[in-house]
């Protein structure tokens, strides 16, 4: 089964490293977040990837052009008319498209241009190249055949940010830190999705826009809960979060 991601927006909000590159190329760990998404899946068996890509493409293609070599011993020996000997080989058991979808292209419009890259009739995975998280892509794929719907998405719990005034009238009962329930469920991408949901895709629109909201009315949307880890890395603060718990190995996320 393929894995889409999404990883060609401007990623304004963290600026301070994507006017450098794509925000799925910024480091966590010296790594990019796209690898350590892409490390998550293969651990379940998923190495076949579809990159989507826009802003600064160029980062992205180099980076998986010169994987092998970055991560392998070599000599140069220049003696004998030139050669590169790898001693010590070390890659992933990927296959990975690199698609440029356009610059300012919506992400339904990045899904609609990578249809002829997906297997004919075959359900593929789909996520967001700036976020991690120990959701079960193996229990997701079972929910979501057994559900029969055209889309599963993953609903996550998020951490607020600020505390909560609890109050009756003007007079504040309790003052707390916001808890998840406080927050409802939201998506956090890891989609499972049939290759008919590209149908819905009228035009370049985004994708959780009228696409999804039909396929909710249709009764063709489930829902997958995790109750699990999940963080978005929107700001410099969610990177310095994730760069926290990979120094003190309490990230959920590494597998490797």
């Amino acid at each position: 089964m393929k894995a889409v991601i999404l990883a060609g927006g401007y990623g304004t909000r963290i600026s301070e490293e994507s006017q450098f590159k794509p925000k799925p190329m910024i480091e966590i760990g010296g790594m990019p977040i796209l690898w350590h998404i892409m490390k998550w899946y293969s651990h379940f068996g998923h190495n076949d990837f579809i990159i989507c890509c826009g802003y600064k493409q160029q980062v992205i293609k180099d980076f998986f052009a010169n994987y092998f070599l970055y991560n392998s011993d070599v000599t140069f020996d220049f003696t004998n008319g030139g050669r590169m000997i790898v001693h010590n080989e070390h890659t992933e058991d990927w296959r990975v498209t690199v698609v440029d979808t356009g610059l300012d292209t919506l992400t339904g419009g990045r899904l609609k241009k990578i249809r002829r890259f997906l297997n004919d009739g075959e359900s593929f995975l789909m996520t967001y190249g700036d976020g991690v998280a120990d959701v079960d892509i193996n229990a997701s794929i079972a929910f979501h055949q057994k559900s029969g719907t055209l889309a599963t998405l993953t609903g996550v719990l998020p951490e607020g940010r600020f505390g909560v005034m609890d109050m009756e009238g003007e007079r504040i009962t309790s003052f707390r830190e916001k808890s998840k329930t406080d927050m409802g469920w939201i998506n956090g991408g890891y989609m499972v999705l049939e290759p008919q949901v590209i149908e819905y895709i009228k035009e370049d629109i985004m994708f959780e826009s009228t696409p999804l909201e039909t396929l909710a009315a249709e009764g063709q949307l489930s829902c997958y809960k995790h109750h699990g880890f999940w963080q978005c890395m929107d700001t410099m603060r969610d990177k310095e979060k994730l760069e926290k718990l990979l120094a003190e190995n309490k990230a959920p996320w590494k597998v490797w």
